[in-house]
Formats: C-alpha cells, structure tokens, sequence
C-alpha cells in the first residue's frame, strides 16, 4: 500500500529499547564492555536511559520482574562480527548461534546479555 501521507514522513532513527533488571549492572555492562556512552537518564531511581556509539542507540529500560522472551529484541550491524564475537566469549556471554556466514550476504552470530535479551550481530559480507 502506498499512502501518500506516510511518504511525507521521514523517518529519522529507530532505536531499540532493551528491559533490565539492574539499571547499574546493564550500564555498567553495555558501556564497559562495548563501549558505549551515556546521553540521557531519567528518573531517581534511574528508570530510563540512552547509550550511543557512534550511529547505534540502546535505550535501557528498568523492569525488575522482566523475563526475557526467547527470540531476538535487537539487531546490530557492525563492521568486525569476529571481534565483538571474541568480546561475547571473553565475557562468558551465552552465544545463543555462532559465528556463521549466510547465503544471503551477512556473517552473523547471536548472543544473550546479562538480562536475557538476544541480540542479533551481523556484518555485511
């Protein structure tokens, strides 16, 4: 279908919003680890808060009782699967698939962080 008022829209970015537990522990976690940064927080206890690096956006969303869901919340393309392969091992993270080139162009692996959430790697082939 093509709407003309939907193609007056421009979408600008789209970022993942990912449930924690432990707002400390997933900061921790996502900005020690992959090197991210903190923009934006929100809240006293922290509820809500946004990490960049470089064009990829997490905003971490405090959920005490959160059960992650068993398929994948988030996917990211970066330039160096391998490397940030090796960083999920060197952590102990589950690899939930491993490293693997795909017929269709993309060498991906998927992981699970310190709350559950899967999160699809891929590297343009």
């Amino acid at each position: 279908m093509n709407d003309k008022s939907t193609n007056a829209v421009h979408f600008r970015r789209i970022a993942a919003v990912l449930p924690v537990k432990d707002m400390v522990r997933a900061h921790d976690f996502y900005t020690r680890v992959f090197g991210f940064t903190k923009t934006f927080e929100n809240g006293n206890p922290v509820g809500f808060m946004i990490l960049k690096r470089e064009s990829a956006e997490l905003h971490l969303s405090l959920q005490k009782d959160y059960d992650a869901p068993p398929f994948n919340v988030a996917h990211i393309i970066v330039d160096d699967a391998d490397a940030l392969h090796a960083i999920c091992q060197r952590e102990g993270l589950r690899i939930i698939k491993g490293l693997r080139d795909h017929d269709y162009g993309l060498r991906s692996f998927v992981f699970e962080d310190r709350d559950g959430n899967r999160i699809d790697v891929g590297q343009p082939a």
